[in-house]
């Protein structure tokens, strides 16, 4: 509905449309960010959004797309000075469009709140530090690089490799441990198919998550500038029910990629001078306009969790999409393809990845006391192994001393075991079983990162190892 105190005119100077944009004169009181009306000859509207005033003319974003728009006939109306979305309790279990109008068919949830879409920076000094870990129930994750309330983790993926089975089963099984915390994922897709809308909705609905999560679907047949919102809708809905109603708030975003190409056609479209690869020059200080919306503030309960994923064009971590994303972000989750192609899943290669803020959320009292240096002993045992694979290339296998068999063995049953979960639950103590287990494989003087009184309450002794692995499979 038009804001009849917001419109004050209408403007029908339009120049010329290139792709979705409307080309318009002499429209300097149009602010950037405000949400327009463009009526057509035969009185019907479509939404758009200002991206550029200047002295000589406005440049506005058309969502539901410029075929039929006839430059002579066309005309713009204010609806409001910035696009504001209106939120609610009643939106959880419930599933939105890019623009935040309602998938489900379902009638429009009634607004309690009607918030900016672009949101409010946090002060720098009213941030408080990320602590206490999200259990997402993936065990290279909680294990090794654990997720912290908080926190921007992005996940890089690269073509063919299963993100979206990861992003399903993060989103299924994510939680936050303690009595009396309230959680919520609020899910943001941007530009997938209807086979992969159709493969998340059934996935959700069969494990019962729509119960507590929101849910905002950009299509890859929906327009091109909708990919641009579609995050900022998610954002401002997760920054309302962490801050306002003090909810613990994960926000699941895929595929990013797709938003960067939606920024390069939208800049090519703007004729605007390219910078790496096409890439517009703001690009990095687009990317941080999502990402720093991710935090706690001093003073509330609630906080707003990031995991971004994204598709690498050729497996490239320096493509500028995750290169961009890593400066911003504290770490990153890296799937591998050489893993993918013998089965394990989820296919993460632990080396590659990093958790910046894990220390804050790990330790006694949140996960163990014996994290920290658990963790680092299964790192450099799997890193040794790696490089015992290496060396059985090279010399053969019947080089090797007793010692270097045993770390090719963990390697090798590190991946089985551990990394390789299938598509169950693991809890993040059924996380540190598997690690001990597989810890137990080598000779006790080799655990050098691990206290002595850890290895002597928690590391299974040669008789007392269960029979068979414990995989979780």
């Amino acid at each position: 509905m038009t804001n009849p105190e917001l419109v004050k005119k209408e403007y029908t100077g339009v120049r010329y449309i290139s792709g979705p944009l409307l080309i318009v004169e002499k429209a300097r009181e149009l602010s950037y960010g405000a949400q327009v009306e463009i009526i057509l000859e035969d009185g019907s509207r479509r939404a758009g959004q200002v991206l550029e005033v200047s002295d000589e003319f406005a440049v506005i974003q058309v969502l539901e797309g410029t075929l039929g728009l006839d430059v002579a006939t066309v005309k713009i109306q204010l609806v409001e000075d910035i696009v504001r979305f209106g939120v609610s309790r009643d939106m959880i279990g419930r599933i939105f469009n890019g623009r935040g109008e309602p998938r489900d068919g379902l009638p429009p949830v009634i607004p309690e709140k009607r918030l900016p879409i672009i949101g409010t920076p946090i002060n720098p000094v009213s941030r408080d530090k990320p602590s206490d870990f999200i259990q997402t129930g993936i065990s290279s994750i909680d294990g090794l690089n654990t997720l912290v309330r908080g926190q921007k983790l992005p996940i890089f993926s690269g073509a063919g490799l299963p993100a979206n089975e990861i992003a399903s089963m993060i989103v299924k099984y994510a939680e936050v441990r303690g009595e009396g915390e309230e959680f919520l994922t609020v899910f943001a897709a941007i530009g997938i198919t209807q086979r992969e809308y159709a493969y998340f909705l059934q996935e959700f609905e069969e494990a019962g998550a729509l119960s507590r999560l929101v849910a905002f679907i950009n299509l890859a047949d929906d327009p091109t500038i909708e990919r641009i919102l579609t995050p900022r809708f998610a954002l401002t809905t997760a920054e309302y029910f962490a801050f306002e109603l003090d909810y613990h708030v994960l926000v699941v975003i895929t595929d990013m990629t797709n938003y960067c190409e939606a920024l390069r056609e939208i800049g090519a479209a703007r004729e605007e001078v390219p910078g790496r690869r096409g890439y517009p020059g703001y690009m990095y200080t687009d990317l941080a306009t999502i990402y720093e919306r991710a935090g706690r503030i001093r003073g509330r309960k609630g906080s707003v969790t990031q995991i971004p994923i994204l598709t690498m064009p050729d497996d490239d971590m320096t493509h500028p999409i995750p290169d961009l994303t890593g400066y911003i972000t504290e770490g990153q989750i890296v799937l591998s393809r050489d893993l993918h192609r013998v089965g394990v899943f989820p296919p993460i290669d632990v080396l590659l990845c990093l958790s910046r803020l894990m220390n804050l959320g790990i330790g006694e009292g949140k996960t163990a006391p014996y994290h920290r240096e658990w963790a680092n002993q299964l790192y450099a045992a799997y890193a040794r192994g790696k490089d015992m694979r290496r060396l059985v290339a090279i010399v053969g296998e019947d080089a090797l001393s007793e010692t270097d068999r045993l770390y090719l063995e963990f390697a090798d049953r590190f991946e089985k075991e551990f990394i390789s979960q299938g598509t169950q639950k693991r809890t993040i103590e059924d996380t540190f079983r598997i690690g001990w287990e597989l810890l137990s494989i080598l000779p006790e003087r080799e655990l050098s990162r691990i206290r002595r009184e850890y290895l002597e309450a928690h590391l299974p002794r040669k008789d007392q190892k269960a029979s068979g692995p414990a995989s979780g499979q």
